[in-house]
């Protein structure tokens, strides 16, 4: 994707702020033009890639943050990710934030993030974690309405600590998906 077609697809939040945008039809076709250019700098090293998070479940307000999950063979192969990924503006956050998960970013370096990139081993536990509740959340209305619900609450609460936000959602995502 151009990077100056970011804001045309509604996409950015400031730097570990939380604000939800309304539901945006083109944030499918933002995440495919990404996913296109991921693919095209990974090869083979991605096996699957596939939109998560909030702005992949339609009708549901969301951070306009596209939320890409990138399953490759092994986990320590995400090193070879780094190089590629940067390529295409992506700054890597390191491997030791989430365990098992490499995560990259487009703005974490600079004042808005537009995408977040997690590469992870393929039918691992975070790939089947995160699909799964996007699954669910995609075929149960009120369960997304929940989740709606409960973003919307906890952005009030913890609108300038992202972490905060993220990990008060915990609970409910454990809730939905189990163990994964």
């Amino acid at each position: 994707m151009q990077r100056n077609e970011e804001s045309a697809y509604g996409l950015g939040v400031k730097h570990k702020l939380v604000v939800l945008a309304e539901p945006d039809d083109r944030w499918p076709k933002a995440y495919a033009e990404e996913a296109e250019s991921i693919r095209l700098v990974l090869g083979v090293r991605a096996i699957d890639i596939q939109h998560f998070g909030s702005t992949s479940i339609p009708g549901i307000r969301a951070k306009p943050v596209i939320d890409i999950i990138v399953g490759i063979r092994r986990f320590e192969d995400g090193s070879e990710c780094i190089k590629p990924m940067e390529s295409i503006g992506y700054d890597y956050a390191g491997a030791d934030i989430v365990p098992d998960d490499h995560i990259f970013g487009r703005g974490i370096k600079q004042q808005t993030r537009t995408h977040l990139v997690h590469i992870v081993e393929h039918q691992g536990f975070h790939w089947r974690r995160n699909l799964l509740f996007r699954d669910k959340l995609r075929t149960n209305a009120v369960l997304a309405s929940e989740y709606e619900d409960l973003k919307i609450s906890l952005a009030a609460k913890f609108s300038g600590d992202r972490a905060a936000y993220t990990d008060a959602k915990k609970a409910f995502i454990d809730k939905v998906v189990g163990n994964g």
